[in-house]
């Protein structure tokens, strides 16, 4: 994939030509702001680098020296790449949603004012999308107004699991301060049982947590925010899931036949075509691995509520130069949800 050079007018968020929406950060001002659960960034006597939150240790990945934690470096592999415009996110190992309420509203008014301080000064080539504590939710609400009005961040990004579900009356006031300040609300799992309750023991080996538990957690995300009615209480809502809604496209027909067979489903989701107009006002990041995985939701979904994210810099990322180009649209997507053409 070429790039034109750094002074091109393409490097503006109103005229970038790719966006990528799925870039997450690591933030050396962040360590320790959580208290006791970190997080915390080290090495062992070999030389090989670990990442410490709680009592999760993530072995062998290196973030010092790497895109995740030098912006300058991130740029210029955003340059090889072919990528104009990026949105970062917080680290899906530290969503510390379960953690006391007092630690996690600390982490997040340290992660954000440092991501901020990342993103301003290279407005035209980074934005930023906020970490919030969601175990408090009105401790949300205030960290979200004042990120986006005080910070400049285009929205927020929030696990999947926390102390209550994502259909749970608790969480309109959250959805509600979204559509107040017209920002979008990205979905992204972390690992279970990372700071909560732990996960299925089966996803503790061979990276299964983040291969397979991802995508289970995000359809999971998907059926609990559409059975759940959140998309009718909140229908000016713009919620984006990552990973292309995770295992949504081939489970649809599962989903659907629910909505006809199973005695819980709500009256206005019984309709013909009404659980597929609520799955196309989702938004949905084209982070897949697999053209043929992508035909399939985009044929379910259609494109205009697609984008572009990569991972970038993670294990999953697009290997550069794999001519996957990706279309003018995802990117003219991506102004229309991160309201960057206004």
């Amino acid at each position: 994939m070429n790039h034109s050079p750094r002074n091109s007018p393409r490097n503006s968020p109103k005229t970038a030509r790719v966006i990528d929406v799925h870039a997450h950060a690591v933030l050396i001002e962040t360590m320790g702001a959580a208290g006791e659960y970190g997080p915390e960034i080290g090495g062992t006597p070999q030389g090989q680098p670990w990442f410490r939150v709680g009592s999760y240790r993530l072995d062998g990945v290196r973030y010092v020296g790497s895109p995740f934690m030098d912006p300058e470096l991130r740029l210029k592999r955003m340059d090889e790449a072919g990528i104009d415009y990026q949105v970062l996110s917080p680290n899906p190992l530290t969503y510390f949603h379960f953690i006391p309420s007092v630690d996690a509203i600390r982490y997040c008014r340290t992660h954000n004012d440092a991501l901020a301080q990342v993103v301003a000064p290279r407005a035209g080539r980074l934005g930023a999308l906020a970490a919030l504590p969601m175990q408090d939710v009105a401790a949300a609400c205030e960290e979200l107004r004042r990120a986006v009005t005080e910070l400049g961040m285009l929205g927020a990004q929030i696990g999947t699991d926390m102390p209550h579900r994502l259909d749970d009356p608790k969480m309109d006031a959250l959805y509600e301060t979204c559509v107040a300040l017209n920002v979008p609300l990205f979905i992204h799992p972390g690992p279970a049982g990372i700071d909560g309750p732990p996960g299925d023991p089966s996803l503790k080996q061979f990276d299964l947590d983040v291969v397979v538990g991802f995508a289970a957690q995000e359809v999971l995300a998907i059926c609990t925010l559409v059975y759940g009615g959140v998309l009718d209480r909140h229908r000016q809502l713009d919620l984006c899931l990552s990973h292309g809604g995770g295992a949504m496209g081939y489970l649809f027909g599962r989903m659907k036949r629910a909505v006809k067979k199973r005695p819980w489903v709500p009256e206005a989701l019984k309709p013909e075509g009404a659980l597929e107009e609520r799955l196309q006002r989702i938004w949905y990041d084209n982070h897949l691995n697999h053209d043929p995985s992508l035909d399939l939701l985009t044929s379910l979904i259609g494109t205009d509520r697609l984008v572009y994210g990569t991972n970038f810099a993670g294990w999953d990322a697009p290997d550069v130069g794999d001519g996957h180009e990706p279309a003018p649209k995802l990117a003219e997507n991506a102004r229309r949800l991160l309201r960057l053409d206004q």
